[in-house]
């Protein structure tokens, strides 16, 4: 009977605990990652380093000299390989950040090509190789996954024209930076999380003073909710044609004021001088080549021609597209190919065939379409992000619903840029909040070229 009662007594407490622990697995990562996942993790990469990097091919012949100094100094017969020397661990809520020094004859992507191993041997979720600096890299472990259940970092690096979008996989942010970046192309089929990402999108891009420019040839079912911050929205591809127009010419006037100062870009201007940019937003861009009539295909052929040219010289105007699409290639007619061309940033969610991945992340980073294939129907938000450079990242945007990005448009209209050239263009406010959808666009007047 004593001992029923001690193993009630001791196997009571215990069996709490490991429910408690269980369920903040489950239902609180973060949590459970801090008092269980962190201590293991962290012993196991302390006990299991040097052998881990010796069978994962992470390790090198020492060099003569230290071969000498092993056998004559301390005495030891057998001299090992060398691995990383690690010269920082860093711990957070998400995982672990550990800098490696590589010793000569490794490169970064030795370890890169060993990640999954790593994370198999040290027990994490993912392991992310970033380079820091020639000869020094950082592995970025996250202990659970952290796309399941998005927050977002409380310290984000911020710029003038930089806008965090979406958690990357390895915890930190997805920032769109226009000054890296100046043009992206998302694409995304239906349900995918598209316009989540467009919706983070224009709301960080609400509280920067900027002007947002909406072409939505879906008669503005996607961009009228923000017509508040909108300097300027087209839902027609006949206004599409007249505000792509008045763009290029909003450019080129910019580079006349650029040559007469002899700037490079409006960041070189003086501040008093300096002309906002400008982000245009095209929602769908397939609606704007699709054409019926000889008539349409001239309009088509001459809103591409205006596109390209953006694509091409607009960003020392500041002058920057997003554009947004379920596919995007040369089926869509002549001039697809040579526009995606410009478009730097490429943003993939779940598609419905291996093309459409192509022609997304195809060209930049091949390695990530398998990715973009594998993205489950039931987890919208989560895309693969890359640009040119060919690096490329999984991520997943938070939740934000309409409403609450048109209230975060409503609550920073004061932030929206006078630009003369698109006041025929800016789109009617509803004076009542819940007015009904369909409100009209200001029409340009005859003298608006």
């Amino acid at each position: 009977m004593t001992d029923l009662s001690v193993l009630w007594e001791v196997g009571l407490p215990l069996a709490g605990t490991a429910g408690g622990l269980g369920y903040a697995k489950a239902r609180a990562p973060r949590v459970f990652w801090s008092l269980v996942g962190l201590p293991v993790a962290t012993t196991r990469f302390a006990v299991t380093y040097r052998s881990t990097m010796d069978v994962c091919g992470l390790t090198v012949q020492p060099s003569r000299f230290r071969a000498f100094l092993v056998r004559n100094v301390a005495r030891r017969a057998d001299v090992q390989p060398v691995p990383p020397k690690v010269r920082r661990i860093r711990a957070s809520m998400t995982g672990l950040r550990i800098t490696l020094r590589l010793p000569a004859g490794l490169e970064p992507a030795d370890v890169m090509a060993a990640s999954e191993r790593l994370r198999h041997a040290w027990g994490v979720h993912s392991v992310t190789v970033v380079t820091v600096k020639p000869g020094f890299v950082e592995l970025r472990m996250t202990g659970y996954d952290v796309l399941r259940r998005v927050r977002m970092p409380r310290r984000v690096v911020s710029g003038p024209m930089s806008v965090p979008v979406a958690l990357r996989e390895d915890g930190t942010a997805f920032v769109r930076d226009y000054l890296k970046v100046p043009h992206a192309l998302t694409l995304g089929a239906n349900q995918s999380g598209k316009s989540m990402y467009q919706r983070n999108l224009i709301a960080g891009l609400a509280r920067l003073p900027v002007a947002l420019v909406g072409i939505d040839c879906k008669r503005g079912v996607e961009q009228r909710g923000y017509a508040s911050r909108l300097s300027a929205l087209a839902t027609t591809p006949e206004e599409a044609d007249d505000l792509l127009e008045v763009l290029v010419g909003e450019m080129e006037e910019r580079f006349d004021v650029l040559s007469a100062h002899g700037a490079g870009d409006i960041w070189a201007l003086p501040d008093d001088i300096r002309p906002a940019p400008v982000v245009v937003l095209v929602d769908e861009v397939a609606e704007l080549f699709l054409v019926a009539t000889k008539k349409d295909e001239e309009r088509r052929d001459r809103m591409v021609t205006q596109l390209i040219r953006l694509g091409q010289m607009a960003r020392a105007a500041g002058i920057f597209l997003e554009v947004c699409g379920q596919r995007f290639g040369s089926d869509l007619g002549k001039g697809a190919t040579a526009l995606r061309a410009q478009l730097t940033g490429r943003t993939v969610h779940r598609v419905n065939d291996k093309q459409t991945a192509e022609m997304g992340v195809g060209d930049i980073a091949p390695d990530a379409v398998v990715t973009v294939l594998a993205i489950p129907p039931d987890r919208p938000g989560i895309a693969v992000a890359g640009d040119t450079s060919g690096g490329w990242s999984r991520i997943r945007t938070p939740q934000l619903t309409a409403a609450e990005a048109a209230a975060i448009c409503a609550a920073h209209a004061h932030l929206t840029p006078d630009l003369p050239s698109l006041t025929p263009y800016r789109p009617a406010v509803p004076v009542h909040v819940g007015a009904p959808a369909s409100v009209p666009l200001v029409k340009p007047s005859p003298a608006t070229p």
